[in-house]
């Protein structure tokens, strides 16, 4: 495979413009990002800084003012919403802060609903489910509803419900945002695992401590990607401005 072949996500001069009450606010400007097959990459920054509005752009549920994003070297900024839908159903697999499991489905009905997306027979859905529930070892809560898990189990199961389609990228968006420590680590040390195995992996996080299972952290400060020595810099600033005031 050669380098540009194994580039799977590449992002170049990416920016988004919000426009409200005849405000310009420019969340991302000017953003270049690889992620390779294979790679664990976290994407750090302080809140507001556009790490949400970047991996929504990652996961085509929203789409740049400028730039150029191409997913497996297909431009994807110009497809219409239906064109991206079958595309992050095929190709991405998300997992949410606050688990977003349908309470009245249970365990294998939430996993199994987006596979009901794609026109998977019966079998091959029961396949993928049982797979995925055994990569995060959860077969044993399958019966189970939301409600009847702990957050840890039901993040458990979103990262499940993610895997089951197979998707070329895992987007995380603070996957441990809304765990306690244990349970946040085991949550890491779940997806610390399925990279072992191969598992493309990007995630949103602000915790230092779960920066540190990616391979390489992306540094985010006011929308622009700046270096690890910059970021430290200007949230050093940042906090003595604060504290000044």
């Amino acid at each position: 495979m050669s380098a540009s072949e194994d580039v799977l996500i590449s992002m170049r001069n990416l920016g988004k413009r919000f426009l409200t009450d005849e405000v310009e606010t420019h969340a991302l400007s000017a953003v270049h990002v690889d992620i390779k097959q294979g790679e664990f990459v976290s994407i750090a920054g302080p809140s507001g800084c556009g790490k949400s509005t970047l991996l929504s752009i990652m996961g085509l549920l929203d789409v740049p003012t400028e730039g150029e994003y191409l997913l497996k070297g297909q431009e994807v900024s110009e497809l219409s919403l239906r064109q991206r839908s079958k595309l992050r159903n095929r190709e991405i697999g998300f997992i949410f802060q606050a688990f977003n499991l349908i309470g009245d489905l249970t365990v294998r009905e939430n996993i199994e609903l987006p596979l009901r997306y794609r026109g998977q027979s019966v079998e091959q859905r029961q396949e993928s489910v049982e797979q995925a529930l055994e990569r995060v070892d959860m077969l044993h809560r399958g019966n189970h509803y939301s409600s009847q898990l702990s957050g840890g189990q039901q993040q458990r199961v979103a990262v499940a419900r993610a895997l089951a389609g197979n998707p070329a990228i895992l987007l995380a968006d603070e996957p441990t945002g809304n765990l306690d420590s244990k349970n946040g680590l085991a949550v890491m040390q779940l997806l610390q695992d399925l990279h072992d195995e191969g598992a493309t992996i990007c995630m949103v996080t602000h915790d230092t401590r779960f920066s540190s299972f990616a391979d390489r952290t992306v540094h985010l400060f006011d929308g622009k990607v700046v270096s690890a020595a910059e970021a430290s810099r200007l949230a050093s600033a940042e906090e003595q401005e604060i504290a000044s005031t």
